[in-house]
Order: C-alpha cells, then sequence, then structure tokens
C-alpha cells in the first residue's frame, strides 16, 4: 500500500507527497502529460527530442547534472506514446537542489541553437544506431503502422520519419515547450524521508511563481475496431525469420487490463508458459518466443513474437502460434495454472514497490490515469480474475480479425 498526501499549487501543477522516514533519499518525480500521441503527424519524434532537450540547460541554469552530482544526486528520463517523465534520486538533505533544478526548467528552456543543433544530432544517430543499423530494430516502425490505422499510436516515439527531427527549428521547439511542458500538464511525486509541509513549502518556493498555460485537451482519432487480419511480409538481413503478431486490447487502466495480463504470462511469460513449453521445448519450432503488453493508457496491444528455428517456415510457426492461442479461447484454464501466475504477478508487484523510485512513479502514472487510487488496486484485480474471466479476454483480444502479423524473413 502506497500511503500518500495530495494538493494543488495555484498554478495547477498537481503534487503527491509520499513519506517514508525508513531512507535517507528522496525521489523526486516530474510527469509531463505529453507523449508521442500528442504530436502533429507531420511533426513527429518531439517528445523524445524534449527528453533531451531538457538536460541542455534551462533559463538559469545552463548545467543541469553537474549541481546535481555535486550533492549526491542521479537522474534520467524516458518517453512513451503516453507521456514524459523526469526523476531524481538524492540525499533528502539536498532535496531542495530538485526543487530548483526542476522548477527552472518548467519555467523556460535556454533555447539555445547550438543545444538543438547537438542534441538533434544525439536524436539522428540513435535512430540510426537503434532503429535502422541493428536486426530487427526498425520492428516497431513496421509494426505499429500495420496495426494502427487512425490513432497517434501508429508512429513510435523516435517518430516517424528522423526529416521531423532534421527539421525542426527553434521555433517549433519553443511551441512545443509552451503548449505541454506547464505546471498545470504536469504531475509532480515526492517520496522518501519527506514531511508533506516540507513539500508544500518547497513548492510555493520553486514552482508556483510558474505561470500556468492555456490548458491542453487531448482530442485524438480513437482506432476503429479491426474487423479483418492484416499481414505484411518484411525482407531484411536478420540472422534468423521472426514472427510479430499484436492484437488490440484494452488499456493500462481499464477495468480488462489485468486479466489481460495475466493472459499474456500464462502464453509467454516464462519457460513454464504455453508458447514456451508447446513451441520451443516440444515441437522446437522457435529458438526464443513469448508474449506482452505495451500497456498503453489508450487501448494498446497484445504482443505475441519469437525467432523462428533454422527450417521452419514463417507460415509454419503462424499456425502453430495460432492454434495455441485457440486453446485459451476454446477451453478454460486450469485454476493451478492460473494460481501459479497470479502469484508471480503479485512477487513482481511486490518487489516493484520496495524500491522508492518506483513507487513515486506508480504514484504519477495512477495519478496522470485519473485517480491516484489506481496505485493501490492493483493487487486485488490480480486476486479477482478467475478462469471464466481469461477465456472471455482471449475471446474478445485474440480473434484472428483482430490480429496484425508482422513476418521478418531473412533475406536469403
Amino acid at each position: 500500500m502506497i500511503q500518500y498526501n495530495q494538493f494543488v499549487l495555484d498554478n495547477g501543477l498537481k503534487v503527491f507527497v509520499h513519506e517514508d522516514a525508513s531512507t535517507p533519499m528522496a525521489a523526486v518525480n516530474i510527469l509531463y502529460n505529453v507523449g508521442s500521441r500528442d504530436e502533429d503527424p507531420a511533426r513527429t519524434g518531439f517528445a523524445h527530442l524534449f527528453e533531451h532537450l531538457m538536460f541542455g540547460g534551462s533559463k538559469h541554469i545552463p548545467s543541469y547534472d553537474e549541481p546535481l552530482q555535486r550533492v549526491g544526486g542521479e537522474n534520467n528520463a524516458f518517453t512513451s506514446p503516453d507521456i514524459t517523465n523526469y526523476y531524481i534520486t538524492l540525499p533528502t538533505a539536498n532535496l531542495e537542489t530538485a526543487f530548483w533544478l526542476e522548477s527552472d526548467r518548467m519555467l523556460s528552456l535556454s533555447f539555445d541553437q547550438n543545444v538543438l543543433d547537438v542534441q538533434q544530432k544525439v536524436v539522428i544517430e540513435e535512430f540510426n544506431q537503434r532503429y535502422l543499423n541493428q536486426p530487427y530494430g526498425d520492428v516497431w516502425l513496421k509494426l505499429r503502422p500495420l496495426a494502427y490505422q487512425q490513432h497517434p499510436y501508429r508512429w513510435a516515439t523516435i517518430g516517424k520519419d528522423i526529416s521531423h527531427i532534421e527539421n525542426a527549428t527553434l521555433d517549433d521547439v519553443k511551441a512545443f515547450f509552451f503548449k505541454y511542458y506547464l505546471p498545470n500538464n504536469a504531475i509532480l511525486v515526492v517520496a522518501g524521508n519527506v514531511t508533506t509541509e516540507q513539500v508544500k513549502q518547497l513548492c510555493k518556493k520553486w514552482f508556483e511563481p510558474i505561470p500556468a498555460g492555456n490548458e491542453y485537451i487531448r482530442s485524438l482519432p480513437a482506432e476503429p475496431r479491426q474487423t479483418q487480419a492484416r499481414l505484411k511480409d518484411h525482407l531484411a538481413d536478420v540472422p534468423l525469420n521472426a514472427i510479430y503478431k499484436a492484437y488490440h486490447m484494452p488499456g493500462r487502466f481499464d477495468t480488462d487490463f489485468q486479466t489481460a495480463d495475466l493472459l499474456s504470462d500464462l502464453l509467454g511469460r516464462s519457460k513454464s508458459s504455453r508458447l514456451y513449453q508447446q513451441l520451443l521445448k516440444e515441437q522446437q519450432l522457435f529458438s526464443n518466443i513469448g508474449s506482452y503488453l505495451t500497456a498503453s493508457v489508450e487501448p494498446g496491444l497484445f504482443m505475441v513474437q519469437g525467432n523462428l528455428n533454422e527450417g521452419v517456415t514463417l507460415e509454419q510457426a503462424d499456425a502453430a502460434i495460432n492454434a495455441v492461442l485457440q486453446e485459451v479461447t476454446d477451453q478454460l484454464v486450469p485454476e493451478n495454472e492460473l494460481i501459479k501466475v497470479k502469484n508471480q504477478a503479485e512477487s513482481t508487484l511486490a518487489f516493484s514497490e520496495v524500491e522508492l523510485l518506483n513507487r513515486a512513479m506508480n504514484l504519477a502514472f495512477a495519478a496522470n490515469a485519473g485517480d491516484p487510487d489506481l496505485v493501490n488496486q492493483e493487487a486485488a484485480k490480480i486476486q479477482a480474475v478467475t478462469p471464466d474471466s481469461i477465456q472471455e479476454i482471449a475471446r474478445q483480444i485474440l480473434r484472428p480479425d483482430n490480429s496484425s502479423t508482422l513476418y521478418y524473413r531473412r533475406r536469403a
């Protein structure tokens, strides 16, 4: 159970405090309610670019990392289709340093052309190295637009085309910042050996003077229900043939998410899962295979993917996967099999809450979804899943006409 207090500043910044006197450390997490789904389709990759730009100097502080390192702090960030998240861990005695740094870059970046030039080159190099120049690196660049026809999840966080980043101007960057990087579009979570009153005073000093901006009201096109199976065949210089199957499913905070999550565990989480046991160990069709969820806020994807053994055709592998998926739609999962994956899921949840930073992040994610109490409902939702609900969600998700399949074929 993650206990918390909350308050809202006059400028709209939502603040949550999780007090834990058992640690000498503090975690400061700022979530901005902007991800790649919020981008202009003609200017994609900006949310990820900003993850880099935010470390390139702010209005009054030319170097972000150096002052933090001097007080024993560490920081990082990540971008997803849904959010951009920045976090710091440091000794509680130096907590105010984190407030000073984060408030200054929420107020304004330096908007230095040299910084933009450098970070554009960094992101372009990342695009080339991670997505274009390594085996299977461009899978999501091909799979997302296959699975999504309307919703902006159809492009990856790196962007649709690197030219969007190459052509970004300082005016483009300023417009993006002042639309999304606002106190009233952010959530601050402070966790650790702190008091709520202490955090309130620091927030009033450092964050409350930052003016609110225009409220961002998200209005994105909904993805239509898929009614026909989709298949894309791609030829590339890779060591093994691979298959990727995507099925539309409920979003991260929807009612049926935990049921779908346990279904993916049953099918492909571990060496005792059905896909592994039947297709890798028994039939020896795959060198690796598993299933997982994208866990996006809006309806996401239920994924099955694997690398094939030599001599196995993609069509043969696809048919074998479909047979395993059909099995869970036709027959109830035995209670003992479900109990096993429930125990695994609850154990993972419990271990995740040992880390102070994880607690801070999970609280921020739940608050951003509209209800911070969601952070404490996971275990109960896991326990509520039954064999009947597993079969029902399998029938909803694992329909052949709900599938988008990418054959990643090795060049002969």
